[in-house]
């Protein structure tokens, strides 16, 4: 067997909680490979909405296993909150979740590095969520980070105060306050009390040797789908340099997250949203900041889900998906948030970019791009209830028809609404 992945094409945001989680009956096992709790992925059951940080997306589907792999950073006390509500839905996390021991630590002080960076950098800040995922990733590479494995070790407590301190000596450096730090409304030390607290939590989780098991579970014949968190267009390397994640989110992180070879990656699903969206500084060619940009905000409840920020909206931006469809090799596209743009009169799509009076198709934005824009009549008709793709507004299916010709790849699913019940299952093999 071999491991298909679902990953975002845009700036994050795309749906990819609800995806995963419609598909997990497909699969044995789901595995979060990147990204830490700077992840919101929002799934809606029967009307009840769940946002998970750390925790992969199948999780709902108790006969399912679920691995935190070893490229995901985890905040213990974010995780233990997590842990607990989905306990308080009736779960039982302890029986389905496991987590890699190369998995790497935020602690307390990678949050307050990050708080201390992001004012060092004034007005060219990257708008980080203060998370601590940046810290957290330097000292990974840097190679004096905590991981879950260490915390069974006699002299955790020691490393962790030896890198607590390193951490200190560098706030101070840039004069940051830290003193009068708080964390979540509390302060630095109760914050501290409570992270120990949840780590003891978390390591009542089963921890294992996660690239033995998944690739021992792929030679039984189990099937196991990688999630992703962000969005390509985040990617530490190829998305929109410096305002980008610390990790690597598109097909090839997978294998340095999980622990699979290149020739174990199969089917590659890439979730874009039918318009798109993007949180914090960067580059944003098709933003709108007019009312149909406050339409698209209002229509699709477009606020963070770890942050609570208002996202910036704009048009769907065709030179960005083809991009980031060729670094994944997608084979089957996603539309998701169809539903937002059901009352507008018409509905525009960056075909390309003008850039100095000269237009191209790549994605490339160290020059001042201007957006080409090509128009559609909307639909005008709610399409929440449909079911199939025989009930959907011909306009849309000529929208569908139009981003496949262009990107060379068929849409597999089609997202109507933010419930499980309201997707479209499209490709046969995946009903």
């Amino acid at each position: 067997m071999k491991v298909d992945v679902l990953l975002g094409l845009q700036w994050g945001d795309e749906g990819k909680g609800k995806i995963v989680d419609v598909l997990t009956p497909k699969y044995d096992i789901i595995a979060r490979f990147q990204g830490g709790p700077n992840a919101g992925h929002t799934l809606e059951i029967d009307g009840d909405k769940h946002v998970l940080h750390i925790i992969p997306s199948g999780i709902f589907h108790k006969e399912k296993l679920n691995i935190i792999g070893n490229g995901v950073i985890i905040d213990p006390f974010i995780m233990k909150n997590e842990l607990v509500g989905l306990e308080a839905k009736g779960l039982r996390p302890k029986d389905n979740l496991f987590v890699s021991k190369k998995a790497h630590l935020i602690i307390p002080t990678h949050r307050m590095l990050d708080a201390a960076y992001e004012s060092f950098k004034g007005k060219q800040k990257i708008g980080s969520t203060l998370k601590g995922i940046g810290p957290t990733y330097t000292d990974k590479t840097a190679r004096i980070g905590l991981r879950i494995g260490d915390t069974f070790l006699e002299d955790f407590k020691e490393r962790y105060e030896k890198l607590k301190a390193h951490h200190i000596k560098i706030i101070k450096a840039y004069g940051f306050d830290y003193e009068n730090f708080s964390l979540d409304g509390v302060s630095f030390e109760e914050y501290e009390k409570q992270w120990f607290e949840a780590l003891e939590k978390v390591k009542e989780l089963r921890v294992i040797n996660s690239e033995h098991f998944i690739n021992n579970e792929l030679k039984k014949g189990k099937k196991i789908l990688a999630e992703g968190a962000q969005g390509t267009l985040l990617d530490i390397d190829f998305g929109s340099y410096p305002f980008v994640t610390s990790s690597s989110t598109i097909t090839a992180g997978v294998c340095s997250g999980l622990g699979i070879a290149p020739n174990k990656i199969n089917r590659v699903f890439g979730i874009v949203k039918a318009y798109c969206t993007r949180v914090g500084s960067g580059p944003f060619p098709t933003e709108l900041f007019d009312a149909d940009g406050e339409k698209l905000r209002d229509n699709g409840h477009e606020f963070g889900s770890t942050t609570g920020r208002p996202r910036r909206c704009g048009w769907l931006d065709i030179n960005a998906l083809n991009y980031s469809v060729m670094l994944n090799g997608v084979t089957d596209l996603i539309i998701t948030k169809a539903d937002v743009l059901d009352d507008f009169d018409t509905i525009k799509v960056a075909e390309c970019y003008n850039i100095n009076g000269e237009k191209t198709s790549e994605f490339d934005l160290d020059y001042d791009v201007k957006p080409v824009f090509k128009e559609f009549a909307g639909w005008r008709t709610n399409i929440e209830a449909a079911k199939d793709v025989d009930s959907i507004p011909v306009r849309l299916n000529e929208y569908i028809s139009y981003i496949e010709d262009i990107t060379g790849v068929g849409v597999s699913i089609l997202s109507v609404g933010p419930d499980r019940e309201e997707t479209i299952i499209i490709k046969e093999d995946l009903k």
